[in-house]
């Protein structure tokens, strides 16, 4: 992490220049080590500000330096039904390329969603295809992107100057109930899964869902144990709350929560309690503030409940029963169309940023967007080119630098590095 900020702030590295002999180099880092132990403390890791510095500029200085994760986007549904070409700068959805990397987004976790429509060897089919859309996103813009497995990857990403792209399974019917295709699935790079979606499977219960299990089932409890073996995360966003204690419990690795938001600001079951964000911090783990107005503001979300969606889905399934390909497309297209309900302020996102931080400690709060999987996001949050002003937000409600920086991605690299060892 010291060798990435020199480099980040633009400190020589003796790797870069020809070094002749054993004695030169090790004055070189010796040099080189000083003058980031000088810049860490002039304020980049202790938050001291110039007198000069405006809050803007100190804002745009503090987003560029930091390494930004986003923990959850569901884009490729929109590479495998839609076609788009993410390499361009598109007028829809809420991100691509282009915009990532104006919004100073260094790493985008890929949400490889596999809704509930298919099952069985279907499920893992699906899988596959939305893998693939990475693949083919890296090969064909390999200056731009790159795929990244551990936190030193994504280190490695940023200093080259390309978009770190991570995958992570949503749903963990995924599998179809076999601890070998899990393994398939982390041997092609996917570094965590979201226990369940919305939808209760064979062992574990959803927060959308019926409960059936109280909790997981033993398979359920082999799943983890060999997720925390392999090295791949363990994601309880969508789980139900009996399966969130289950889980901690069984694990033997920091867990994430990678799109989801604050249940005492807002009442809804995908958000996480007070009790829930404080096992989650005594267990290491990061929340990644969900963005979706709904998860946000409670208004938003009873006027949202007022309106025809599930009239809609219920159509849908009747329409295309038999045929789950042009199911999911469809009902995909239902978070493509923007919602009705005028959208919350910016300062809703931030206040749960804020009490997550507030319950569960600055080290265990970070950014799940779940962007081009919502309808509406707070105004101000439009797409990923915004993501400057959370950061502007954070500092003028007095956040220490060092505190915004672990927020916008060091919380998340940490736990991604104890999990996988790298």
């Amino acid at each position: 992490m010291v060798t990435f900020y020199l480099k980040r702030c633009g400190v020589p590295w003796p790797g870069d220049a020809a070094v002749e002999t054993a004695v030169d180099m090790r004055k070189a880092v010796l040099r080189t080590a000083c003058q980031g132990i000088f810049a860490l403390a002039l304020g980049l890791g202790m938050g001291a500000v110039s007198p000069q510095e405006s809050l803007p500029a100190r804002a745009e200085r503090l987003h560029r330096e930091a390494l930004v994760v986003d923990t959850h986007a569901d884009t490729l549904q929109r590479v495998l039904f839609g076609g788009v070409d993410l390499g361009q700068r598109l007028s829809t959805g809420h991100l691509d390329l282009p915009r990532m990397k104006e919004g100073g987004l260094d790493a985008q976790f890929f949400a490889v969603w596999v809704d509930s429509v298919f099952s069985g060897p279907v499920a893992i089919k699906q899988t596959l295809r939305l893998i693939d859309c990475v693949n083919q996103l890296v090969a064909r813009y390999p200056d731009r992107v790159v795929l990244a497995r551990t936190a030193e990857e994504v280190e490695a990403a940023a200093l080259s100057g390309r978009i770190a792209a991570l995958m992570g399974i949503e749903g963990g019917h995924a599998i179809d109930d076999d601890l070998r295709v899990l393994r398939v699935f982390h041997g092609l790079g996917v570094r965590y899964m979201t226990l369940t979606w919305s939808n209760t499977n064979h062992w574990a219960d959803s927060s959308g869902d019926k409960r059936v299990h109280g909790g997981l089932t033993e398979f359920g409890r082999q799943v983890v144990r060999e997720m925390n073996r392999i090295g791949m995360i363990v994601d309880i966003s969508h789980v139900s709350d009996e399966t969130f204690y289950e889980v901690l419990r069984v694990t033997k690795q920091p867990v994430i929560a990678s799109h989801s938001s604050c249940r005492a600001l807002t009442q809804v079951p995908r958000n996480m309690t007070d009790d829930m964000l404080r096992a989650l911090a005594k267990n290491g783990g990061v929340i990644g503030i969900n963005f979706y107005s709904a998860f946000l503001d409670s208004e938003f979300a009873r006027k949202s409940r007022e309106g025809d969606g599930g009239r809609r889905m219920r159509e849908l399934a009747r329409k295309y029963r038999g045929d789950p390909d042009r199911l999911a497309a469809e009902r995909y297209k239902l978070f493509e169309n923007p919602s009705s309900v005028p959208p919350p302020p910016l300062k809703v996102l931030i206040d749960h940023i804020h009490h997550a931080v507030q319950v569960a400690g600055v080290d265990h709060v970070g950014l799940g967007s779940d962007f081009d999987g919502i309808d509406s996001a707070p105004r101000g949050m439009e797409d990923v080119t915004r993501l400057p002003q959370i950061t502007s937000e954070l500092l003028q409600r007095g956040y220490a630098e060092k505190e915004v920086r672990k927020i916008l991605g060091e919380n998340f690299l940490r736990v991604l590095r104890e999990v996988t060892g790298r």
